[in-house]
């Protein structure tokens, strides 16, 4: 839809003036509005200023961070029935919608953060396709596609996990991911998937004693609050995915969608730039390492832990998704090959 509307006013298509009509596009995500605190506050602040600017206020951007609208799966719902415009989800979310996200739970199938980047876009090979599955499956229109914040990495209050056995009767909590679940099953933890709103309260309260996420998100939350270690394992990176109503976008006029676009595209790259800022600032590890124990999992021991959880993650996208599922984790796997070479 973007490069056909893009043609289309280069080609002077779309002349003529916008619709005079005041638009509200209520815009959800699960973190905090500060947009220097979390990539999806970066990419809900710029999307706004772009909208509202451009159209001179016709179009009204209203922002609910920090989960105001519900759970993340129940705010994907009322995105689909129309009764919220748009929001930027976590894999978690989207996966009692579209489970198929779960390929993307290969532990340490990205080798860095810069192949990451290239691959998890809907403007890579691999992203277009994803896009245009999810996009049939659910009847959303995706409007961006973008890393979690970064590499996942385990935190815990009974010990650093520096090694596979370390892991052991750890009580780590997930996502409801069946893949994330698997993962940590195969390592020797026990799984406790909980929703994000309970996942402070449960390391607090030892209902878990451990949890994985990037960096950045680990800082916002304020784990380092309830949580002594940090292990910098590297071990997943997952997609946020950023969706609008289809009937609400193909309602609107042609040079409004083409606002639509343009703005969230800018607004995608702003949150992939603030999550990498993130992490290297006083808000992300630098401050992390001052107030919690940091170690880093050597490359031998990372080999060992793909070892153990990588054919646990396959068999199950096998089992729970088919030849499709295999099909199209197959397709990610090449694209991080190709987009490995480049380097």
């Amino acid at each position: 839809m973007k490069k056909t509307i893009a043609a289309a006013l280069a080609a002077g298509l779309l002349a003529g003036p916008a619709l005079a009509q005041d638009i509200t596009i209520r815009l959800a995500h699960l973190n905090p509005e500060d947009p220097f605190e979390s990539h999806s506050g970066a990419m809900a602040s710029v999307f706004k200023s772009l909208v509202e600017s451009n159209s001179n206020g016709r179009i009204e951007v209203q922002l609910f961070p920090n989960g105001q609208l519900g759970k993340d799966n129940e705010v994907i719902e009322q995105v689909r029935s129309g009764l919220v415009e748009s929001t930027i989800s976590s894999s978690g979310g989207m996966a009692q919608h579209y489970p198929l996200v779960g390929v993307f739970d290969i532990p340490f199938a990205f080798p860095n953060i810069g192949v990451a980047s290239k691959v998890i876009d809907d403007d890579s090979s691999f992203g277009q396709a994803f896009v245009a599955d999810l996009e049939e499956a659910t009847g959303l229109e995706v409007l961006g596609l973008i890393d979690s914040g970064g590499f996942f990495a385990f935190t815990s209050g009974k010990g650093p996990i520096a090694t596979v056995a370390d892991m052991e009767g750890q009580r780590i909590r997930t996502m409801t991911l069946p893949t994330h679940e698997a993962m940590i099953s195969s390592l020797g933890g026990q799984p406790t998937p909980l929703p994000w709103a309970e996942v402070y309260t449960a390391l607090q309260t030892g209902v878990a004693d451990g949890q994985m996420n990037p960096v950045p998100i680990i800082a916002f939350a304020k784990f380092d609050e309830v949580q002594q270690y940090l292990s910098v394992t590297n071990h997943l990176i997952t997609p946020y995915i950023w969706t609008m109503n289809r009937e609400f976008l193909e309602g609107l006029s042609e040079e409004d969608q083409y606002l639509i676009s343009w703005a969230s595209d800018v607004a995608t790259e702003a949150g992939r730039s603030m999550s990498r800022v993130i992490e290297a600032s006083a808000k992300g590890l630098p401050a992390l390492m001052e107030k919690m124990e940091v170690n880093v999992v050597t490359p031998e021991e990372q080999a060992k832990f793909a070892d153990a959880a990588q054919p646990a993650v396959r068999e199950l996208i096998g089992e729970q998704f088919g030849e499709e599922g295999t099909a199209m984790l197959d397709a990610m796997m090449a694209s991080i090959e190709e987009e490995n070479a480049d380097f």
